[in-house]
């Protein structure tokens, strides 16, 4: 914009070229080496880069080599006749699958392929059973819903999903909250009258892959002392536990990811945990995700 300023007199006349005199093909070439959100904004400033804002070749950069894979998902109604701005647009929005127990969506910075399965997709001991788990309805989560454990001696949570991912490294994560939360008069409260027993001994996370791939880590849900200034430091919010990382080097064939957490030692029991979902997403993404930019 400075650009297009500078060259002007004092009366407003033109003494020189300016941004829009930049053929629309050249500023195209330069939108290539861009982010998604940058080219939007840039978009703003003339008819020729908001032109190249929308070409083809431009937003095809953007999209995963395998972006049908994803389209493939929906009704064939929603896509057809899009330009690849909007589908980049369309697949930057969860895309549902598995009865809508499983989302698939592109980064809107990168356009790199994430993925979140809900608790309703994975096998968890006891789930039948209300005397241990119950479901919440709640906004908190992608899914609408979260698993809440009262009580158990046996824990252990498995699932699985399998999808063609693209060549990438990928961060594998549960969302875990201690305690129960509620609204009441419009505030976020927690109880923690059922949370026990996670800080006695770890929790074992684990994942494994079609081709052979495995990865683990333990990890303490609760803390084993009280700060007096701040109480329980991992009470009463979403965090995600690091599984561990898994490499895809070709979308074909599709990557099929088992994961799992257990605390089987039945000398103790635990209670008053909120297990939300496990999300797959590139690993160098998972710092902006735990800043909460990952949407």
């Amino acid at each position: 914009m400075g650009a297009s300023l500078s060259n002007l007199t004092d009366n407003g006349e033109s003494i020189g070229p300016g941004l829009g005199d930049i053929p629309e093909s050249c500023v195209a070439c330069v939108f290539m080496y861009l982010t998604p959100p940058e080219i939007c904004n840039l978009a703003r400033l003339n008819r020729a880069f908001r032109g190249a804002a929308s070409s083809d070749s431009v937003w095809e950069n953007k999209l995963p080599s395998n972006y049908q894979d994803l389209l493939d998902l929906m009704p064939p109604e929603r896509y057809l006749n899009l330009s690849k701005k909007d589908i980049f647009a369309l697949l930057s929005r969860p895309v549902p699958f598995d009865d809508g127990n499983k989302e698939v969506w592109l980064d809107r910075v990168t356009g790199r392929v994430c993925l979140s399965i809900s608790t309703k997709a994975m096998a968890i001991t006891g789930i039948e059973d209300r005397r241990y788990w119950n479901w919440i309805p709640t906004e908190e989560s992608r899914f609408h819903v979260v698993a809440y454990l009262q009580q158990i001696w046996w824990f252990e949570v498995d699932g699985v999903v399998k999808f063609p991912l693209p060549a990438d490294v990928y961060t594998v994560s549960f969302r875990l909250h201690l305690g129960r939360f509620a609204k009441r008069l419009g505030r976020r409260v927690c109880n923690f009258e059922h949370t026990h027993g996670w800080d006695i001994k770890p929790v074992r996370l684990e994942l494994s892959t079609s081709d052979g791939q495995q990865a683990s880590s333990e990890c303490n849900l609760d803390e084993m002392e009280q700060d007096d200034a701040n109480g329980y430091h991992k009470r009463g919010c979403w965090i995600d536990y690091k599984v561990g990382e898994f490499v895809v080097h070709d979308s074909e064939p599709a990557t099929e990811v088992q994961f799992s957490m257990k605390q089987i030692d039945c000398t103790h029991s635990k209670g008053g945990l909120c297990v939300d979902s496990v999300f797959i997403i590139p690993s160098n993404l998972r710092e902006r995700k735990r800043k909460g930019v990952l949407k």
